[in-house]
């Protein structure tokens, strides 16, 4: 009987597995028919060379300017073609009626979820790889493994929210909204930390005391992306990898907290 039960576990272990990587599967497929690697191609060749255009107008250390300018740039270019993608491919799922058809086979909405997050992820990485390779000739091997990396981790954080935003709002404009004021406000939450705890007058105020409080509370529940895929990486010195590793275990939590919520979420309506 004990025999039984565990090779009945392992079997339906192995349909669930088999069942995520097919939809993962067909969520890269979508990616490449709809266009996305020559966005993305396009996407990078125009700043590309537009940072050779900074290096030439650079009046000393062309290089550094080149390559910082082109890192800053794609790096927001990116999240922002990989947040606008991941929700328009969940919202048009949601308008065309085709995810009622999914859902009507043998496939727990979990697994959905859970497949289309994996296909997603996969994108992100070819994503940040493919900003990342002309930064190998541009500042060297090291730091461009480790920004390409940290770039990976961080577009992860952005398709999952994207995710989850998408399921939860069925519409493109909330869904970008709120993943855009998310990635602007975790880009920045660093500075506004340092705002709060030092302020130029009213320090002792109440209400200073309740907004300090507030600013720690919000730090606490978002990433803080100015301290991921900096640009000093590339043109100064290259990160620790024992930071790196806690940036990839950072983001890697984020990214599961996420698709619990979007898994959640999804269970939550009716279809």
């Amino acid at each position: 009987m004990a025999q039984r039960f565990r090779i009945a576990i392992l079997s339906h272990n192995q349909a669930m597995t088999n069942r995520l990587v097919a939809i993962a599967r067909f969520s890269v497929l979508e990616a490449l028919r709809t266009r996305l690697p020559l966005l993305t191609a396009g996407v990078i060749l125009m700043l590309l060379g537009a940072s050779f255009f900074v290096r030439e107008i650079a009046i000393a250390e062309s290089g550094r300017f080149q390559t910082a300018f082109y890192a800053a740039t794609t790096r927001y270019a990116i999240a922002f073609v990989a947040m606008l993608y991941v929700i328009a491919s969940v919202s048009r799922e949601f308008q065309d009626k085709g995810l009622e058809l999914v859902l009507a086979l043998d496939l727990a909405r979990a697994e959905y979820v859970l497949g289309k997050l994996l296909g997603f992820l996969a994108i992100a990485g070819a994503l940040a790889l493919a900003v990342g390779v002309p930064l190998f000739a541009l500042a060297g091997i090291e730091p461009a493994v480790q920004w390409t990396i940290s770039l990976g981790v961080e577009l992860a954080v952005v398709v999952a929210l994207s995710l989850f935003c998408a399921i939860t709002f069925n519409q493109l404009m909330p869904a970008a909204a709120v993943v855009i004021g998310f990635y602007l406000l975790a880009r920045a939450i660093v500075a506004i930390r340092l705002i709060s705890a030092n302020p130029i007058a009213g320090a002792d105020a109440l209400s200073h005391q309740f907004m300090s409080w507030l600013v720690e509370g919000v730090a606490l529940v978002i990433p803080a992306l100015e301290l991921w895929t900096r640009t000093s990486w590339l043109v100064d010195q290259p990160a620790e990898w024992t930071a790196l590793a806690a940036i990839v275990g950072h983001g890697g939590l984020f990214t599961i907290v996420l698709a619990a919520a979007a898994v959640f979420d999804f269970y939550r309506k009716n279809f």
